[in-house]
């Protein structure tokens, strides 16, 4: 990692609930952000002068981590704007959920495609770029512990993430970067808590021995740790932040 003020780091998925949260921490910790989205551009871009209004670096930059032409310009985008990224944060990811018996090929496609293939683009571009002694940070989900009926494809798009993070780990010998990837439990985030009732919010605080949500501060606080300058000996391993869920 750099030690100056201009160390970057690119976040997919930026402009939600738990990558906004990164997203503002990294910013605080004293990188230059790039903020990407795939849908609408107002979010990511109030992130971004909320980002600089505070002082710090940030661009906003729409890109479909599917797509590979995206994901390819989304790192040259990002370089023009901060040279070389000290850390990419990959947490762009759908979630819809669905019975495996209804055999949905095309939902669990476009799973496979945002969350798995998004990964594995995401990883190739990071490979290539990420300066020597950087960090990628990927995530996955502490729901593959409990396999809940409805989350197959979400399951498996995670559970090859957390593959690709280990193989990345030894492919990268030799230039000091660190591949990790965080697994939350629930966190209360417009997306978690849309579609619930009390009752069902109050069941998911109840798995974990806190009784609590997760909050986006606190994946961002890991997220963090793993990103600066304490985090360089955690490599090649599945973090997973959840208050005891599973």
């Amino acid at each position: 990692m750099t030690n100056s003020v201009t160390k970057s780091a690119i976040v997919t998925g930026a402009s939600g609930g738990i990558g906004g949260s990164v997203t503002r921490r990294l910013a605080k910790d004293g990188f230059a952000v790039t903020v990407n989205y795939a849908g609408k551009a107002a979010p990511a871009q109030s992130l971004v002068e909320e980002i600089e209004a505070a002082g710090g670096k940030a661009i906003a930059v729409q890109a479909d981590v599917a797509n590979a032409a995206d994901v390819e310009r989304l790192f040259k985008e990002s370089m023009h704007a901060f040279g070389e990224p000290d850390a990419v944060v990959h947490c762009a990811a759908i979630m819809p959920l669905f019975q495996i018996s209804g055999g949905d090929p095309a939902t669990f496609d476009k799973v496979i495609a945002t969350n798995l293939r998004g990964a594995f683009l995401v990883f190739a571009q990071a490979a290539q770029h990420v300066s020597d002694g950087g960090r990628i940070i990927a995530f996955s989900s502490s729901v593959l512990a409990k396999s809940f009926p409805g989350y197959g494809a979400y399951i498996a798009s995670k559970a090859g993430v957390e593959g690709l993070v280990h193989v990345l780990a030894n492919e990268l010998r030799g230039r000091n970067i660190s591949v990790n990837a965080v697994a939350p439990g629930p966190v209360g985030t417009d997306l978690f808590l849309k579609g619930k009732n009390a009752e069902q919010i109050d069941q998911f605080k109840k798995m974990s021995p806190l009784e609590r949500l997760g909050m986006p501060e606190d994946i961002a606080s890991l997220v963090s740790f793993l990103a600066g300058p304490e985090g360089g000996w955690i490599n090649s391993q599945i973090l997973r932040a959840n208050g005891g869920f599973a």
